[in-house]
């Protein structure tokens, strides 16, 4: 994105708009799509005068000057205590009256605040004052030949504290800010992504106690464990966050928090990483948010690839505040990024429903929020048959009907145990049954890459999912060599024609297992097959086992992500475990051998959670 106050913006078409709704506001993990960040860039110009020509829709047209009518717009430097210069956008409501305001921590992207412009305007004509803010060192930083470094219109200066006390300071500065500028009489913070997690924290550690309620999209509860869990560090995550900063990583970044970023990435001194992360998560201060009553709401996917979904859900849970937890189909930002940053031909639930909460938190607006169960969540999938013409096979189109709960404890009703068996034959997959199966073992050759991920990429696999494509799994090509499979036989229907299971909560895995290295790693994921043998991803969650001895027997017992999916009759359930995902390190050893078994007195069995 260019200065706002350059006159060179781009002309949009309905082609573009229809893109970035269909398949988000990402093109890779480490990139936005250029037309989302010019409509942006083209709403600043409009708004601030300085665009030569009408380069808007005309319903963002019409949309901007029903803005303008109603309110001022400045884009203020705001200065942190320690004399770092914030890039900011505010926009002031014309009227006396008092109004509150909407505090908006920008998401990690080189573009900061400039993204969500729409967002804001559609803010403003509600009834809020808005002031976005880009965190401090996030944003473009433009190597010059011969000048050394420029930075972009909307990038804040100082170095990243990836949601240290720095930003919290930062977020009371900004409170102060405005204060002096918009007296609001109500203060509320929002954010998507890196600015819910900062929305979360200033609201529990602001020293005056001056937030009234969050919205956290797409957030995290506890990064420590966002980051490493199951003694197995997110490594596509942290290279992805490093990689979309903005700028050169030895500007970015000062030199503790790049040694814990080394160290991450290399495995060193991992206590110290998690403090560090410990020390940046809303979970660690539940206690004073409690105390604080603030208001909070939670958005968040099932296959969040960046904050998985357990933490989030241990966090929301141990929140005694008023609460709403959304969970969605899709990877991280896939169901608000679009809604937030473009208008669409029809709602975008996930926002409105966000903006319907400040409403009623923050405004004393008499809406539907006060019926809203605490939890709501979109299950996968619903099964159509239209037939796809290239295909020709059933194809999944929509996502189904989302459910509520009056808590997180109310999604699971009953587990059921799934025993792992042994296979009929050496080259055929082991089962799963009601009955344990006991005495027997499968073994694998660990450390080789194989057909079976949890996703493709980041992010776009993900939105994907969300606009009803999920990825095709073809489990003909797993390779057996490489990894261990135990199928169900097809289930039968619940004689409604419903679900023949319908999964909701947290799956748990117990193995032992057997390694010809002192070390590796297990990666279990759970598919939906379909009869013709082709598959969609339930869940996944790797472990990591250290300090093994060779040859000898170890017990392992983990949780999988949480899942709300629905299994339709005459689908099977099948296991896979292997050794490597791109997803995240692994303590796997090339050509080592690992070995699943299921002794007499310690069956291997998946657990299964319905509601």
């Amino acid at each position: 994105m260019s200065n706002p106050h350059d006159d060179g913006v781009s002309t949009f078409t309905a082609a573009q708009l229809s893109r970035i709704a269909q398949h988000g506001i990402y093109t890779s993990p480490t990139s936005i799509d250029p037309a989302a960040a010019h409509l942006a860039e083209a709403l600043i110009a409009t708004l601030d005068d300085t665009a030569e020509q009408p380069a808007l829709p005309p319903d963002l047209r019409e949309l901007t000057e029903r803005a303008r009518q109603v309110a001022t717009f400045a884009f203020p430097h705001i200065t942190a205590r320690d004399g770092v210069r914030l890039s900011a956008c505010m926009i002031r409501l014309r009227t006396d009256e008092p109004r509150p305001v909407v505090i908006v921590p920008s998401g990690w992207t080189p573009f900061g605040w400039g993204l969500f412009v729409y967002t804001y305007l559609q803010l403003a004509l509600r009834g809020y004052h808005v002031l976005a803010y880009t965190p401090r060192g996030l944003g473009l930083t433009m190597a010059v030949p011969g000048r050394g470094y420029v930075d972009g219109p909307f990038t804040s200066g100082g170095t990243i504290d990836v949601a240290g006390p720095a930003d919290w300071a930062d977020g009371s500065t900004v409170i102060d800010y405005a204060l002096r500028h918009l007296a609001p009489h109500r203060i509320a913070f929002m954010g998507e992504s890196y600015g819910s997690g900062i929305s979360q924290l200033v609201a529990a550690k602001d020293p005056d106690d001056r937030v009234d309620a969050v919205v956290a999209l797409s957030t995290w509860g506890d990064l420590a464990t966002s980051l490493y869990q199951g003694d197995t560090r997110h490594l596509a995550a942290v290279s992805a966050l490093i990689g979309f900063t903005g700028g050169p990583v030895e500007r970015k970044f000062d030199a503790a928090t790049r040694k814990i970023l080394d160290d991450f990435q290399t495995g060193q001194n991992l206590d110290a990483v998690v403090m560090w992360g410990k020390e940046r998560s809303p979970a660690s201060c539940v206690g004073a948010t409690n105390t604080r009553d603030i208001p909070t709401f939670f958005s968040n996917t099932w296959h969040e690839t960046l904050f998985p979904v357990n933490q989030v859900v241990e966090h929301f849970d141990a929140l005694t505040v008023p609460k709403r937890l959304n969970l969605w189909i899709g990877d991280h930002a896939a169901p608000e990024g679009a809604g937030l940053t473009i208008p669409s031909s029809g709602p975008n639930t996930p926002v409105e429903e966000a903006l319907a909460w400040l409403d009623h938190h923050v405004r004393d607006i008499d809406n539907d929020v006060s019926t809203w169960s605490a939890v709501s969540s979109q299950i996968m999938f619903t099964y159509e048959t239209r037939t796809d013409p290239q295909s020709g096979k059933n194809e999944i189109v929509t996502p189904a009907d989302r459910e509520s709960r009056p808590s997180w404890g109310a999604v699971t009703t009953s587990t059921e145990r799934w025993f792992l068996t042994a296979a009929a034959t050496d080259d055929r997959d082991g089962g799963l049954a009601g009955e344990a199966g006991t005495s027997w073992e499968r073994e694998f050759t660990a450390g080789q890459p194989t057909e079976a991920v949890a996703v493709d990429a980041l992010m776009t696999t993900g939105q994907a999912e969300w606009n009803g494509t999920p990825k095709t799994y073809v489990t003909d090509k797993f390779d057996r060599q490489n990894l261990a499979v135990w199928t169900s036989g097809p289930l039968a229907a619940d004689g409604r024609g419903g679900a023949a299971r319908r999964i909701r909560g947290i799956p748990e895995l117990t193995l032992t297992v057997r390694s010809t290295a002192p070390a590796t790693t297990l990666v279990a994921y759970l598919f939906d097959v379909h009869p013709d043998d082709t598959a969609r991803i339930i869940t996944h969650e790797p472990l990591t086992l250290t300090d093994l001895v060779p040859g000898r027997d170890h017990g392992a017992t983990w949780q999988l992500q949480a899942a709300g999916y629905d299994l339709p009759g005459d689908h099977r359930l099948m296991l896979v475990v292997t050794s490597k995902d791109p997803l995240y390190s692994d303590a796997s050893v090339d050509g080592s051998t690992t070995t699943i078994s299921s002794p007499d007195g310690s069956p291997a069995v998946l657990t299964l959670p319905l509601g």
